[in-house]
């Protein structure tokens, strides 16, 4: 999907939601367990009650690879099941060696077909470009993380630069804002408008909004750009809004709150542009 497409998308569904599919076996209403393949029965069930109100889906691939072989066939068929006109995000945090990261990007844009990936960083440009050699498929890189952890590192300061700034600033050296997107929690608000700064026409999936209390306003009033460049991910708080067989229609609802809101704020910077 080209980041022109993307574009089209939220302004036709009036959304920038993605919805992660962070499907825990142990978590999943109990009826589910009665199914062939439990995980994706819930998957599908949130997609059929979600897929008007989002833009991309974003499965945890450590959720899949956890359940073995059969974790990695419920993946597939959830991939398979999810309208093509949809971005899709293999969230699989890879990153290794060049030899090794071209059988990962191998494995997610060519085996199961996403349209992007999650990468780490921390091993430089040789474990990242081969995932960049893809036809109209999207790095993702690990900017400036949601969780309490990335104050240990991403925040160390050389001279007046922070780490997680010279990420963002050299990895645009290797990609383009047409296959390059960036990583930035919603836990860190303080910092969009700066981030926008250095990446001023790059994609962010910011996680974090929802269960840990990112603030969509103020993400949006200082991360978007001209077409967006934002995909806000909700994970836990959506998929996980109910626990019995109306589960899906509670998912349902707390993803019509979130798109809601989107709608709102698009209206109010792009209301010439969107699609009725």
């Amino acid at each position: 999907m080209t980041k022109t497409e993307l574009y089209q998308q939220i302004l036709a569904k009036k959304s920038f939601l993605c919805v992660g599919l962070d499907t825990d076996i142990q978590r999943i209403p109990k009826f589910l367990l009665d199914f062939e393949d439990p995980i994706f029965e819930f998957n599908k069930r949130i997609i059929d009650s979600t897929k008007d109100l989002c833009v991309a889906y974003k499965p945890n691939i450590a959720f899949y690879e956890a359940m073995g072989a059969k974790g990695w066939e419920s993946l597939a068929k959830t991939l398979d099941y999810i309208p093509k006109n949809i971005f899709t995000i293999a969230d699989a945090k890879r990153g290794d060696i060049g030899n090794t990261s071209r059988l990962y990007a191998r494995a997610f844009f060519e085996t199961y077909d996403f349209d992007s990936i999650t990468v780490a960083p921390y091993m430089g440009e040789d474990s990242v470009s081969p995932f960049l050699e893809f036809k109209n498929k999207w790095v993702i890189l690990l900017g400036l993380t949601s969780n309490k952890g990335s104050q240990d590192f991403q925040f160390f300061q050389e001279e007046d630069t922070y780490l997680y700034q010279k990420v963002i600033q050299q990895a645009q050296n290797w990609g383009n804002p047409e296959q390059l997107m960036f990583v930035i929690g919603a836990t860190h608000p303080e910092k969009f408008q700066e981030i926008r700064n250095l990446a001023p026409n790059s994609f962010f999936l910011v996680p974090g909004v929802g269960a840990q209390g990112g603030d969509l306003q103020a993400i949006s009033k200082f991360g978007m750009n001209e077409q967006v460049g934002l995909l806000v991910n909700s994970s836990r708080g959506i998929i996980y809004a109910g626990n019995d067989e109306n589960f899906a229609e509670a998912a349902r609802q707390s993803a019509k709150k979130l798109q809601e809101q989107m709608e709102l704020i698009l209206e109010e910077k792009f209301k010439e542009n969107l699609i009725s």
